[in-house]
């Protein structure tokens, strides 16, 4: 049974980002996957790039969530000061 690159000690990885601000970890020698781009500067063991997502990831809503979210506010805040 082989042990998956995800799992590997010794393996090296990058982080990602996609449109959506959502964040993942990918090993650095794979083909980045379509619609994710690779974050500069941030490279190595598993405990490295994790405790980068766990400090830029911080609101695990998705972008376009988070935009109609604050549309919604801002119209309800327009709609009250009428």
């Amino acid at each position: 049974m082989s042990t998956s690159c995800f799992d590997r000690e010794d393996e090296t990885f990058i982080v990602l980002v996609n449109h959506e601000d959502q964040y993942s970890i990918w090993p650095h020698w794979k083909a980045i996957p379509s619609g994710w781009t690779a974050v500069e500067g941030v490279r190595g063991d598993k405990k490295t790039v994790l405790a980068h997502v766990e400090s830029a990831w911080t609101d695990m809503r998705p972008r376009s969530l988070r935009d109609w979210m604050q549309q919604q506010e801002q119209q309800a805040g327009s709609a009250t000061s009428r």
